[in-house]
């Protein structure tokens, strides 16, 4: 009998462990193995307290289920509360609910719209819920009407996303800068707006980037966009078709669905930032015996007036000014040994700067620019030292486009420079033939000079300046220089003809690259813009209404009611291709809207795919699965109702 009862407890233990087993392995299997897919389906709303447009509100929480646990990303940023609160509401995400506690007290007779735009996402993948928007009413009416629309750059017509769109029924141009909206919203990431709960009337409609979130337009640095026109919303019946679907191969039905279109759903804006740079003086340092720098934010207009003081004042000259290519930076080269041998330099300069009111005064400043003398390198026992040459720097070498500007560049300002200094030469058979070609110094920089040609196809350049024939405002000369370039075959460009239609006035083309670099600009002559002596490759084109005809890309100004100069862009891409010869081609700039114009290629703010965005747990478990074999819990890690097995 002994021997049986053992047998049993052996059995029982036995069926014990094996249910153990059992219950650990259906534990573990809970989730999709390691590497399955991911939910890429957002939270979906299931109720609220109080109900959607309730009317005669007088409450101060609201609160929003879900069907699977939430978060929210930035609510300070991407919920959007209309009309704007004084006071910021408290707005929590807790479990699969969201709470919001008003702070603020309410308008009488008000629709008033929580619009959550992106913010609500699921816990585990962040698969966002998007354009969610909460509606009720304070009075007996909860308003519906829509507008929507598309605010685009209005330099490179790119989408614009988290920008404020906003309406006033104030009609005065001040109702911008004076009052936060009535109705507002955010753009999404296409740059798409919809302002919802809107009364019927007369509307103003603006885009504001809108830095200090006070809802107008109060800053100068902040991008703008305004309507030209009055938006009357209103809306019509209309017919859509949907399509319902078997299974994802067959088409079940498809059927008529009446629904209420709201308008306008096509209204474009145009995002600009006023051309104003607060000006003032950034640093101002000695960085060299020789010279001093000084820098400003922007711009330095007008160039500054300096003067020396503290001692004997220089006669006039006493200086070379190099300015950088945004004349923000300006370079003081001094030519006058007797100067630039102090170790202190006080300076008076007379400058142009914005003052608490933002308004241009002229300033003064006394610099004190201190030399701080550094030890000169050791040189090595029987060593002689190396000349200090003046150095020269001729660009490009090897192979020079036909449409290419020679560059040469000093190390220091020269005294003289001009052809008389230079050897410019053809080959000719196997003989060097001398040509004499302009040579012009650069307007802003007086270190650099540019030899501008007509090159000719399928030839062979030299460029050379004798040993000692160029002197620096410091005495040194150069040592000698010779560089050779060749010019490609004329079948290895193609040309580019545009004829526009559509369009009339002044205007260029700007032809680009695939990251929308500029390569080359024409002016409209004759209807036509002219693209010669282009290399092989996919070509992009803007096109420029300048009418002020000053060559350039102008920006809005609302105070003036100035929208930006318009901008169009050819639909496809021009790809050009070697002994392809000439290419025609008419463009009708108005043949399509603006907003379906840029070509997606270089469109910076793609559509982006609907893909689950994993977080950082979701990224470990998967790690650790994978290194175990063990499956995924569906479940995120301390979340009430997760079981640990």
């Amino acid at each position: 009998m002994k021997i049986f009862h053992r047998i049993e407890q052996a059995l029982l233990a036995t069926v014990l462990l094996l249910l153990l087993a059992c219950g650990f392995y259906a534990c573990a299997s809970m989730g999709s193995p390691a590497g399955g897919d991911y939910d890429v389906e957002p939270p979906r709303f299931l109720k609220s307290d109080p109900l959607p447009n309730t009317t005669r509100f007088d409450r101060n929480k609201i609160t929003l289920f879900f069907d699977e646990y939430i978060l929210i990303e930035k609510p300070s940023e991407k919920v959007i509360i209309t009309p704007p609160q004084k006071k910021a509401p408290d707005i929590k995400a807790v479990g699969k609910k969201i709470t919001v506690e008003l702070k603020d007290s309410l308008i009488a007779h008000t629709t008033y719209t929580f619009d959550f735009t992106d913010g609500i996402v699921d816990n585990n993948e962040k698969n966002a819920l998007e354009g969610y928007t909460f509606a009720f009413s304070t009075g007996d009416v909860v308003d519906s009407l829509v507008i929507s629309g598309l605010l685009l750059n209005a330099e490179d017509l790119e989408p614009m996303p988290n920008i404020l769109v906003g309406i006033h029924s104030d009609l005065s141009d001040t109702a911008f800068t004076s009052l936060p909206f009535l109705r507002t919203s955010q753009t999404n990431e296409r740059g798409q707006f919809w302002i919802r709960n809107v009364a019927p009337g007369t509307y103003r409609i603006f885009a504001l980037g809108d830095a200090n979130r006070d809802f107008q337009f109060d800053s100068p640095g902040e991008p703008v966009a305004f309507g030209d026109s009055l938006v009357v919303p209103s809306f019509e019946p209309a017919v859509r078709m949907d399509t319902v679907w078997k299974d994802s191969l067959t088409v079940e039905s498809i059927r008529e669905v009446a629904y209420n279109r709201f308008l306008p759903d096509n209204v474009t804006l145009r995002l600009f930032k006023e051309d104003f740079h607060l000006q003032y003086l950034s640093k101002a340092e000695r960085v060299d015996s020789a010279q001093f720098v000084v820098t400003f934010n922007s711009e330095a207009e007008p160039l500054p007036d300096i003067s020396l003081t503290g001692g004997e004042e220089p006669g006039a000259g006493w200086y070379v000014l190099e300015q950088s290519p945004d004349r923000k930076v300006l370079t003081y080269w001094i030519s006058d040994s007797l100067i630039y041998r102090r170790d202190t330099l006080l300076i008076k300069m007379d400058y142009c700067a914005h003052d608490t009111l933002q308004e241009l005064v002229s300033m003064t400043d006394t610099l004190k620019l201190i030399h701080k003398k550094r030890e000169a390198p050791k040189r090595e026992k029987g060593k002689e030292a190396e000349p200090d040459f003046l150095k020269v720097n001729i660009t490009p070498a090897g192979t020079l486009e036909v449409y290419d500007t020679v560059k040469i560049t000093f190390s220091e300002p020269p005294l003289h420079f001009g052809p008389h200094l230079i050897h410019i030469q053809q080959k000719v058979d196997s003989l060097w033939e001398k040509r004499d070609f302009p040579v012009v110094r650069d307007a802003l920089n007086p270190r650099v000079y540019y030899i501008d040609s007509p090159w000719t196809y399928a030839q062979e350049y030299r460029v050379s300046i004798d040993s000692a024939a160029v002197f620096s405002i410091y005495n040194k000369w150069n040592d000698s220089i010779k560089t050779n370039f060749k010019t490609r075959q004329e079948d290895g460009y193609g040309h580019l003809y545009i004829r526009l239609e559509g369009i009339e006035g002044q205007g260029f083309g700007l032809l680009l690259d695939g990251g929308e670099k500029v390569v080359r600009k024409s002016s409209l002559i004759d209807g036509e813009l002219v693209f010669e002596n282009l290399r092989p490759g996919k070509y992009y084109l803007r096109y420029v209404d300048d009418r002020n005809g000053n060559g350039e890309w102008d920006t809005g100004n609302y105070a003036e009611k100035q929208q930006p100069e318009a901008v169009y862009y050819h639909p496809a891409a021009f790809e050009l291709k070697e002994f392809m010869g000439e290419w025609e081609q008419a463009w009708n700039v108005t043949d399509l809207p603006v907003e379906k114009q840029k070509p997606l290629e270089i469109t910076r703010n793609k559509p982006k795919e609907k893909q689950p965005k994993r977080n950082e747990n979701s990224r470990n478990d998967q790690q650790r699965n994978s290194n175990t074999g063990g499956a995924r819990s569906q479940r995120a890690p301390g979340m009430p109702g997760a079981s640990p097995f």
